[in-house]
């Protein structure tokens, strides 16, 4: 039987445009096999991986000088396409050019020299079908205008389809038809979403705009319910003798990892183990299928749209203490300088001690709680030795380039009628500290045992800014710096120049903005925040996807240090469409979250107009002043039109608004007293006036 491995060989040595009379007669095929040529063309063609020439021939997309890859919109009309292959430079592709791509949306993009500006050829999958948007109607037309800025256009609604709705409800419409030329696309509204009355009405508002699942097929459920503790002691290694403990926030309930510690002769004996979800998960059951769809769990201040049914995330695969649970665990050993000389990973029972928090375990390192120190004191000295090799392998990662970034994350705190009483900056100590590196640790482990095996799978990329950005970074730095700007700068320099000073959260975002996204890979081309040169995700299969299919492939691979050629075939072709499926999953996820967080902003300050607080400036353009609230984790916008007392210049030079005729100047991190003008609980944005003098 022909397939997709031998069409793909075939173009390796002959990387030519060929007709499928040529190919068919390469490949020595009968006429039943030609039948099945066809069929696998057509595929390859779906997939991006060939294209169609004008004559009709067959070609690899990267021979004829394609891209491939899904389109990153902004609101502004334009657009780059990120490539699928890592160490590409991205494609920036103007306005006229996008064939109507929206955002994620899965592309084949034609570079067009100079330079690298191009134009999407080919829309090869769409992200979602259905949108969020406004009706607009009139006597002669019906459209939506969708609420994400990054669509660009408007959806034609035919009127026999738009006859129940009014102009200006908010609606979500199903793409059915887009038109080949600039004609918009052709859809019909299936669900009027209702003003949203409360906070958490906003929240449901949300969900129904990103199309996100609300409850899981009856199939899933069904299998779900069924499954109960495997008992497989006599498979596994017995590590429930172990000292053990999870540590994760007051809320959480799915314990996907925990951690044991051994001080050795020659350093640490670092224990991570992680829910052993394979074993309940197979490839392609009716959980499997629901979870690659899901890609993640989405995390909301009310509520967690789980990636598993509750059954597993919360029971059967969480970590619970004083509960028997299977796991994979990845055993490391350290010296006394956090450099790993060795490592183990097998399937483990284990039974988690102490369901721990981070808030605990802090205030037990720093003993500010004398009681929670008399109750885990067979546990400090664990805690004491797990910060000291957390601390050892910190240093070996800043040594070797990684980056430091330290954002405040906001938490918003809910009361009992599910509305936001308070945003607060969310702490970050050092029980956080001593976990992401126990958990970067053995991701990397993880990582290159699979690298060296030469083993398909997925792994977590990070590629560095371009060329040009970087400059700019350096650029702006430098007259942020000035004679502190050393010499021969890199970004994690830059980033120690700018801790602990009002600059630090403007550089951070600076950065950040400029680099690409982490995503999920099947080419290893290392983590450039981490400054790793393998990465993956192993670490949380409860609550994102490529984890769980690196647990499988790490768990085949254990016996014999390989897997059968019919699975290595299997993974090659099917791995691709996975590692991209759960990075635009990954993506859907964090800009949900983001609105949502937005829209809580708005409702905790909407009772708050004419109210004053300080606030401290965090960012400045020529439009204005962003302006975060000294009380609250709440960020408000000053425009230029409404600081009446000059007429204000933006420099460039030092990030500084400057009064024309007072030479008044704000600059990042002043402290300044505003007040609360308006809250646009449309736009989610919250206006702010300043006094005149």
């Amino acid at each position: 039987m022909i397939t997709k491995e031998d069409i793909s060989a075939h173009f390796k040595k002959k990387p030519r445009p060929q007709s499928f009379r040529e190919l068919a007669y390469a490949l020595g095929l009968g006429s039943a096999e030609q039948r099945q040529l066809k069929r696998l063309l057509r595929e390859l063609l779906h997939t991006g991986d060939l294209v169609q020439t004008r004559k009709g021939l067959y070609a690899p997309s990267e021979e004829v000088n394609l891209v491939k890859g899904y389109f990153e919109a902004h609101r502004e009309g334009y657009g780059f396409v990120i490539p699928d292959n890592p160490g590409e430079r991205d494609v920036f592709i103007p306005p006229p050019f996008s064939m109507g791509a929206m955002d994620n949306d899965r592309v084949i993009a034609r570079p067009e020299p100079p330079g690298r500006k191009g134009r999407i050829i080919r829309i090869l999958e769409r992200a979602r079908r259905k949108v969020a948007g406004t009706v607009q109607k009139t006597k002669t037309s019906c459209f939506v205008k969708p609420k994400s800025k990054a669509i660009g256009f408007d959806i034609y609604i035919p009127h026999e389809f738009c006859a129940d709705v009014k102009n200006g409800q908010s609606v979500v419409v199903e793409i059915v038809e887009f038109p080949p030329d600039k004609r918009p696309p052709e859809g019909r509204i299936v669900k009027v979403i209702e003003k949203p009355e409360s906070p958490l009405d906003e929240i449901e508002a949300v969900i129904e705009e990103f199309g996100l699942p609300r409850r899981f097929p009856h199939e899933v459920t069904g299998s779900a319910k069924s499954l109960r503790l495997k008992k497989e002691a006599a498979k596994r290694k017995d590590l429930r003798a172990l000292p053990t403990v999870t540590i994760d926030g007051e809320r959480a309930k799915d314990f996907d990892d925990a951690v044991s510690i051994e001080v050795t002769e020659l350093g640490y004996r670092l224990w991570v183990h992680i829910a052993d979800v394979s074993a309940y998960v197979p490839w392609d059951s009716p959980i499997d299928v629901e979870a690659r769809k899901r890609g993640t769990s989405y995390y909301f201040p009310d509520r967690v749209i789980p990636m598993l049914p509750r059954e597993l995330s919360e029971n059967l695969c969480s970590l619970l203490p004083d509960e028997d649970r299977l796991a994979f665990t990845a055993e490391m050993e350290f010296d006394r300088y956090g450099k790993r000389f060795g490592q183990k990973f097998y399937p483990s029972l284990i039974k988690s001690n102490e369901r721990m928090t981070y808030t605990q375990v802090a205030r037990i390192l720093t003993g500010e709680d004398q009681a929670l120190t008399e109750r885990y004191q067979g546990l400090i000295k664990d805690f004491e030795n797990m910060v000291e090799l957390a601390s050892a392998l910190r240093g070996r990662r800043m040594a070797r380039g990684s980056l430091d970034f330290d954002l405040p994350e906001p938490e918003v705190l809910l009361d009992i009628q599910g509305r936001p009483e308070a945003i607060v900056r969310a702490e970050r100590n050092i029980a956080h500290i001593l976990i992401e590196e126990f958990m970067v640790a053995a991701n990397e482990a993880v990582a290159e045992h699979l690298s060296e095996l030469d083993l398909p799978s997925v792994y977590r990329v990070h590629e560095g800014p371009d060329p040009d950005k970087l400059e700019d970074i350096y650029r702006i730095a430098k007259t942020l710096f000035r004679k502190s700007f050393p010499k021969q700068p890199t970004l994690s320099a830059i980033l120690a120049l700018a801790k602990d000073t009002p600059k630090e959260e403007i550089v951070n975002q600076i950065i950040l903005r400029s680099m690409k996204q982490a995503r999920y890979s099947t080419v290893n081309a290392g983590h450039f925040g981490l400054a790793s040169a393998c990465y993956t995700h192993f670490t949380s299969p409860i609550r994102r996807y490529p984890d769980l299919i690196v647990h499988r492939i790490l768990k085949e691979a254990l016996p014999k240090k390989r897997i059968s050629d019919e699975k290595k075939g299997w993974l090659e072709e099917n791995l691709p469409d996975m590692a991209f499926s759960s990075s635009r999953m990954e993506r859907t996820a964090d800009e949900s979250e983001r609105v949502v967080l937005r829209a809580m902003r708005a409702w905790f300050m909407r009772d708050k107009t004419g109210d004053e607080f300080e606030a401290r400036i965090v960012g400045i353009t020529s439009y204005g002043i962003r302006a975060r609230l000294t009380d609250f984790f709440v960020e408000g916008f000053l425009h230029v039109s409404a600081m009446t007392d000059d007429f204000y210049v933006f420099n460039e030079k030092d990030f500084s608004l400057a009064g024309r005729h007072t030479g008044k100047k704000f600059r990042i991190g002043d402290v300044i007293r505003v007040r609360v003008d308006r809250v646009d609980m449309e736009e989610k944005e919250i206006v702010l006036g300043i006094q005149a003098g």
